[in-house]
């Protein structure tokens, strides 16, 4: 049986993956690009009582994210902020703030994968370091052969792609697709190889 997909990535993961610094996963979250995530025990902030997963402010906490490697691996977070809201909440109680691990900050998957999709990082996922591509190439060129020899070759490139949205929006939850550019970009040298062996058939 196959597992669901995972839900974070730690911060040192993502690093990994994408071969960057953490002082630069911290940037693109400060920037909005990402939301930088962990979980903590009942707080107050005033009156509301707060609880598990919360977004973070990673300039709050930047010494721990130094490109020198000489940042603490803890610190005290003062602010934070629920998913689903905008508004930064100033923690009161416990009145020094909130004990955080470096090793306690995540991504969700979800933003992971969209960020790869964005900035064209498939070929660095998927290449070699180790890493899986975020999204079942396999299992859609499996799907395709066969789409290929139940109903013969697509009339053009724009009905291929297509073709494999839909494979992607009915085989995966509808918010984890890659894009129409990726999906060109991966079937390019395919659709060459058909529409060759279409103008062979022709002949």
């Amino acid at each position: 049986m196959k597992l669901p997909q995972r839900e974070f990535y730690t911060l040192n993961e993502v690093a990994a993956r994408w071969g960057c610094t953490l002082a630069d996963i911290a940037g693109w979250s400060a920037a909005g690009q990402l939301d930088v995530i962990t979980g903590i025990p009942p707080t107050f902030c005033d009156t509301e009582r707060v609880s598990g997963t919360v977004v973070i402010c990673t300039m709050d906490i930047v010494q721990m994210f130094r490109r020198c490697g000489t940042g603490p691996k803890t610190a005290k977070l003062r602010r934070l902020r629920t998913e689903d809201a905008t508004d930064w909440l100033f923690v009161t109680d416990p009145p020094e703030g909130i004990d955080v691990s470096i090793a306690d900050l995540f991504v969700r998957s979800k933003q992971v994968m969209k960020f790869e999709d964005k900035h064209d990082l498939l070929r660095r996922v998927s290449g070699g370091t180790g890493s899986a591509s975020p999204y079942d190439w396999d299992g859609m060129t499996k799907a395709f052969l066969i789409r290929i020899h139940d109903h013969g070759i697509p009339a053009s490139k724009a009905e291929m792609i297509s073709d494999i949205q839909d494979w992607f929006v009915a085989n995966s939850n509808g918010d984890d697709i890659p894009s129409e550019r990726s999906i060109r970009r991966h079937v390019d040298d395919l659709w060459k190889m058909l529409s060759e062996l279409r103008q062979d058939e022709n002949a």
